[in-house]
């Protein structure tokens, strides 16, 4: 299956460097491009993607405000975000506002492309671990937005369960070694709490955890 790909960034050059290095590819193809976060809309209406390479900052609409935009549509497309400076902030509000990964904009093409490929088939390129550690950073933040949400209840006490472990940075197999079950059951159980709650991902699924309250910040 071809990765359809939308880019994002207000720089020409680094558009044309992106697709000239993406055609390369026999898995990806670049359906769409655009200069801000409000092109990138237009355009997302246009055609259909798999995954938008996002630039954060940018002019009229900045990368933050096109993703959560975009997480408004039904059956959105993945959001890598791209940031030129490696600031906790930046990842933090790509992360609130939907975006399932977030890589610095010089990281090697190898590793960008691997993480298209990662978003793309559903996985996270941020490690649980790492987003719990942001998350707790912005902690303050997070209590002061707190919601309930209604579509806990319809999570069973198991469920739920491993959703807070998962939350807490927890792995499959070590979250399979708390509650004394297998693997393979965890990942069933927590690929329903995906669909229940309307989450795409597993850095999805942490985000929302800290905003319902559902785990606190540590220490």
């Amino acid at each position: 299956m071809t990765i359809r790909i939308v880019l994002v960034d207000d720089q020409e050059l680094v558009r044309a460097g992106f697709i000239m290095m993406v055609s390369a590819q026999d898995d990806m193809e670049v359906v769409g491009e655009a200069g801000n976060g409000r092109q990138a809309l237009t355009v997302l209406d246009q055609v259909e993607a798999d995954v938008v390479v996002m630039d954060i900052r940018m002019p009229v609409m900045d990368g933050i405000e096109a993703t959560r935009t975009l997480q408004s549509k039904v059956d959105p497309p993945r959001v890598l975000a791209l940031t030129t400076f490696d600031t906790d902030e930046d990842a933090f509000a790509a992360l609130q506002a939907g975006a399932s990964a977030f890589l610095l904009k010089n990281s090697p093409p190898q590793q960008l492309l691997e993480a298209i490929r990662i978003v793309a088939a559903g996985e996270s390129v941020v490690a649980p671990r790492v987003t719990r550690k942001l998350l707790d950073r912005f902690a303050g933040r997070l209590s002061a937005e707190k919601r309930v949400d209604e579509r806990l209840a319809g999570l069973t006490e198991r469920e739920r369960e491993v959703l807070e472990l998962v939350a807490e940075g927890l792995s499959n197999q070590e979250v399979a070694g708390r509650l004394f079950v297998s693997e393979s059951t965890v990942k069933s159980h927590f690929g329903k709490v995906l669909m229940k709650l309307g989450l795409r991902d597993r850095v999805h699924a942490v985000v929302f955890a800290y905003e319902t309250g559902l785990v606190r910040p540590s220490g």
